[in-house]
């Protein structure tokens, strides 16, 4: 059924008791609304559907919540229901529900967040695409001419056809199916045409590797779990390159055996495309329609894949973070590939964590959770080591396959003239010599941090932020990566006129023209957030490694997550030591995750790998064990620390971040806040009012209190007071509630 078919317009209100419809209206409300329901409407209401209703002097966008029996005097009119059948299940409804409630956040925003573009507005709506099928009737006359008689044997061959389809296999085939129409020897029906960017191409052949012995002591645990359809998490830990993908598709084609629907979530839409022909690959047939679900699609493409999951079209579901929302009406397993990384929490706004969520789902469904990493999040792993998770091990790669040879390039006391170490710099020729690929990480963007007044000392900063400029050789200007802002650089320092404005630091195009001078003849691409706006350019940097097209490419973080080239046999790592500085608890964990994670890219084909990480803290513990590939090692000293200081997984933590144009009201409002939850934290540890990391933002002045306790509940309550006291504030100050902060910036 289609949710955008003309809507019933209402009636007049009832002068009798009526039911009332509770509805969550699409804003920033802090409870849901009651209205009347006109006679009209009373047959099409019902929980899970999209209603227009009335707020203020303007009609907003709502989805109904219950409906109950009682008086409607003083209630105002629903104004339209937009769909014959529920949008949201009752599932799916009520996960919702406890969502918002577990993150105190305004519900009707939640449901905004988890409806696609098309659904989520009065205002903006997406158009449905229609195309024309065509298919042989049982009619046993042979057509006259040569053309018609080739069509109509294709056609019964295959049964039925788009007109797309047909025209890629005969030129301008027009006149030759209408002919075939007014023959009846074919047929022909309007249906709907689902945007969809994965299917142009052909499926690539699928491998169906003999599973390890690993992998089938996992795969036996997940299938005895899935015959029992209970609630099941699930940690994968596995060496990078050991096969979790592999478990995957195992698992899902049992739970596809079941006649459930499987849900993957990936923390990055670069690493959908390679996942998606895979499981292309491995699930072909017509029945086992895999859809994706992303940011980086049009509107249209998420609004026909969501429809077609509504729908009971589609069997799997790949996305990032918010394809956890996707209504799959049977769901028996979810994956959460790359379950440490941060791209699954979301920053602003609603700021969710999707693994949670999908913990939470599938609890609520009784499905299997598989969460999958070679460097599992601390937390997780210690819910393993507990018993909270049963706990799956991939101790080896594939086929025996060694582990990268990690080496610490140490540059203290040493002076580069360039970016890359001599030693790395060597390693790089020969690799090309052997004709294999490279693969260089540097996690910043841009041709160098900042620009530096070589007179005075000067920088150029953010006028709205409280972070410095972005150099860019290529386009000449400043940019800054939070708010966007660009200015071109002057000739000279606005500080003291000096003209000696030189790039200090290097970034990811600094690099490549680095190695442009160096390395000539090598074919040398860049894979960052500059590189990758453009639709299809992702796919088009992993084809180009798949193929063999690139000799070196660089990156910032995106090329240590999950990408499978078995032609790289060298990984380079510069500036490794950056994220240990930042002022964040988990800076140790994230530093050694992304260390693991992009050593892993080397060695995965038939040839060894080998990775230089330069630093200049060559005997810090998150870098010692990194080169060791000792995971089980950098948690026993990491889970020290946080014992000690009752940080995650020994307690949790709430951040309230209040922000405001008026850095002086913004400081005092906070100090307020902070008093008055002094006097009613039994249990919680009240830090703070303290400046931010970065202390202003898009130029809003931030300052942040941080809610720190034993267990869950003491916080929760004490969020009824910080919610009291968010009612009072001026429309110029905003509040925002962060349920387990990921990070503190």
């Amino acid at each position: 059924m289609n949710p955008l078919d003309a809507p019933t317009r209402v009636g007049e209100p009832s002068p009798e008791p009526a039911p009332i419809a509770t509805v969550a209206v699409l804003a920033p409300l802090e409870k849901p609304l009651s209205y009347a329901i006109p006679p009209l409407l009373r047959e099409q209401i019902q929980p899970g559907v999209r209603v227009v209703v009335p707020l203020g002097r303007r009609r907003a966008l709502g989805v109904v919540l219950e409906v109950a029996c009682g008086k409607d005097d003083g209630l105002r009119l629903l104004d339209e229901v937009l769909d014959a059948q529920p949008l949201l299940p009752p599932d799916l409804l009520n996960f919702l529900r406890r969502a918002a409630a577990y993150y105190h956040h305004p519900l009707g925003e939640v449901l905004r967040t988890a409806l696609p573009a098309g659904l989520s507005s009065i205002t903006t709506r997406v158009a449905i695409l229609t195309e024309r099928l065509y298919r042989p009737t049982p009619s046993s006359v042979v057509p006259p001419g040569t053309r018609q008689r080739e069509v109509l044997a294709w056609l019964r061959e295959r049964g039925e056809a788009s007109l797309a389809e047909i025209a890629a296999q005969f030129p301008a085939p027009h006149a030759v199916l209408k002919r075939l129409v007014e023959l009846e020897m074919l047929s022909v029906r309007e249906a709907e045409r689902r945007r969809d960017p994965f299917f142009a191409a052909p499926p690539p052949a699928d491998a169906r590797p003999t599973p390890s012995a690993d992998q089938q002591r996992a795969l036996e645990l997940v299938l005895e779990s899935l015959a029992a359809r209970r609630f099941a998490p699930m940690l994968l830990h596995g060496v990078t390159g050991s096969g979790k993908t592999e478990v995957y598709l195992q698992a899902i084609s049992a739970t596809l055996g079941q006649g459930r629907q499987a849900l993957v979530l990936v923390p990055e839409i670069a690493l959908t495309p390679q996942l998606v022909a895979r499981f292309r690959a491995r699930f072909r047939d017509a029945d086992q329609r895999v859809a994706v679900l992303h940011s980086g699609l049009s509107d249209g493409e998420r609004y026909d894949a969501w429809r077609a999951i509504a729908r009971g079209e589609i069997s799997i579901v790949i996305g990032a973070r918010s394809a956890i929302f996707a209504p799959l009406p049977d769901l028996g397993i979810i994956v959460v590939d790359e379950e440490h990384e941060a791209g699954y929490k979301q920053g602003e706004g609603w700021r969710y964590h999707a693994r949670d969520l999908a913990l939470l789902r599938a609890q609520r469904c009784a499905a299997v959770v598989i969460l999958g990493s070679a460097t599992p999040a601390m937390t997780s792993f210690h819910r393993a080591r507990t018993g909270a998770t049963a706990y799956l091990s991939l101790s080896e790669r594939i086929l025996g396959r060694p582990l990268p040879e990690v080496s610490l390039v140490d540059l203290s006391g040493r002076r580069l003239s360039g970016a890359l170490a001599p030693e790395l710099v060597e390693a790089l020729a020969e690799n090309l010599a052997r004709r294999e690929q490279s693969l260089l990480l540097l996690n910043r963007r841009g041709f160098a941090p900042f620009l530096l007044c070589r007179e005075c000392g000067a920088t150029f900063r953010c006028p709205n932020c409280e972070i410095t400029l972005t150099y860019y050789q290529s386009h000449r200007h400043l940019r800054c990566h939070y708010c966007d802002y660009v200015q071109r650089p002057p000739q000279q320092c606005p500080d003291c006129g000096g003209t000696s404005l030189d790039p200090e630091g290097a970034g990811t195009e600094r690099l490549e023209e680095e190695l442009a001078a160096a390395f000539p003849g090598a074919r040398i691409a860049r894979m960052d957030r500059d590189t990758t706006r453009r639709k299809g350019a992702h796919q088009g940097l992993i084809e180009g490694m798949e193929l063999g097209a690139i000799d070196i490419l660089i990156g910032t973080q995106m090329v240590a997550k999950g990408h499978d080239f078995p032609g790289v046999t060298l990984v380079g790592v510069v500036g490794a030591d950056a994220s240990l500085n930042f002022p964040d608890f988990r800076s140790a964990e994230r530093t050694f995750a992304l260390l693991t994670q992009v050593a892993g890219r080397a060695g995965r084909g038939e040839r060894p790998g080998r990775v230089l990480i330069q630093t200049y803290a060559p005997a810090h513990h998150a870098l010692t064990c990194a080169a060791r590939h000792d995971y089980l090692a950098f948690y026993e000293q990491e889970i020290a620390f946080r014992r000690d200081l009752g940080y995650p997984p020994f307690g949790h933590l709430i951040n309230l971040v209040l922000s405001g144009n008026q850095p002086a009201q913004v400081e005092s409002r906070g100090a307020e806040l902070a008093a008055e939850l002094d006097q009613v934290s039994a249990g919680v540890e009240v830090l703070g009012p303290a400046p931010c990391a970065l202390a202003r933002l898009r130029g809003r002045t931030r300052f942040q209190i941080l809610l720190k306790a034993a267990a869950r509940p003491p916080l929760h309550r004490l969020l009824a007071a910080v919610d009291a006291w968010r009612r009072k504030l001026p429309r110029t100050l905003n509040l925002a509630i962060d349920v387990d902060p990921l990070d503190m910036l």
